[in-house]
């Protein structure tokens, strides 16, 4: 492309959408309650599990981590989200886009390792349960959420620093509602060739190395479950795991089907679909699934919330 005749893009504009003023604010209040929901769940996870002190085992460690994760995840997006519906200017700065996409995606990375460091967490529990508390010790368990966040931190740098070092030249109306990788690439104005092998190779990596990690974790506990003769204790080990496969199973499915999908199927609008339902409704259900699948959370949620309210008893009777 002829960049000669274009001045270097300075500024983005999100396309809407919708156009209709009504449509706009439906969507302003669906996405300001699910926000909210999201994060009154995810501050309650974190402050439960901190002050019950039977939810202090690494299982609730690293479910704190990925609340926080959730929080910040999704306060990257949703807040410039909400201005846009509100608002005729829907445009972000050169340096904010490149801002929104590397937190966006450091968290993301990060979120697929911490799920990763979870399912290893019951791989230990389950499978060696007699070593449990010497291998999943406080300094393992803050070595590996460690690494899962300086990974999310360095491994985005490499897809990031060549993205913005692109030449923009216009157009620079991003078809999409934040600033994601694949919707900001197609606006550069040069040979994407390489760089989108380099780019699509590192987040490939580093999202399926540890979605392969969470299977072989599972591959291994499904075979020490079976071989269990209780079936009290194979309905325990099931149920201690069935909240972590259900999450992985949301995040990584709509993950997949946006960044993975061959280009001959790809829809713009599916993709928005998709990253609307992975960055706004997703965060939303995982203190859901955690709470209302966990019998540890449930009661502390109980205790914490609803004591000696008017509400305590019909609550009791939705989480029962």
């Amino acid at each position: 492309m002829d960049v000669g005749n274009h001045s270097p893009v300075s500024q983005f504009i999100f396309e809407p959408l919708s156009d209709a003023h009504t449509i706009k604010i439906i969507l302003f209040l669906l996405v300001l309650t699910l926000y909210l929901l999201t994060l009154m769940g995810n501050i309650f996870i974190i402050f439960s599990s901190l002050m019950n002190p039977a939810l202090q085992f690494p299982m609730y460690f690293f479910l704190r981590n990925l609340s926080f994760l959730e929080i910040a995840y999704t306060s990257t997006i949703i807040p410039k989200m909400l201005s846009n519906f509100l608002s005729e200017d829907t445009s972000i700065s050169f340096i904010g886009c490149a801002t929104q996409m590397y937190f966006f995606g450091s968290l993301g990375i990060a979120e697929c390792c911490l799920l990763a460091a979870m399912a290893y967490d019951r791989y230990v529990a389950i499978c060696c349960p007699l070593h449990y508390t010497v291998i999943m010790n406080r300094t393992i368990c803050l070595q590996i959420s460690t690494v899962c966040w300086l990974s999310g931190m360095l491994v985005v740098l490499v897809p990031a620093s060549i993205i913005f070092t692109l030449p923009f030249c216009g157009p620079n109306r991003i078809e999409h509602f934040f600033c994601d990788l694949p919707p900001v690439l197609r606006l550069a104005c040069a040979d994407l060739y390489k760089s989108q092998v380099i780019i699509y190779t590192v987040t490939v990596i580093f999202i399926m190395l540890p979605f392969l990690l969470i299977l072989v974790s599972y591959v291994h506990i499904l075979h020490a479950v079976l071989k269990m003769s209780s079936t009290t204790h194979r309905s325990k080990a099931f149920s201690t795991c069935s909240s972590h496969i259900t999450v992985v199973t949301l995040f990584y499915g709509s993950a997949v089907l946006t960044y993975l999908k061959p280009t001959s199927v790809n829809s713009r609008e599916s993709d928005k679909v998709l990253s609307f339902f992975y960055t706004v409704v997703c965060p939303m259900l995982n203190p859901i699934i955690y709470s209302l699948r966990n019998k540890e959370m449930k009661e502390s949620l109980k205790k914490l919330m609803f004591k000696n309210t008017y509400f305590s008893k019909s609550i009791n009777a939705v989480l029962n």
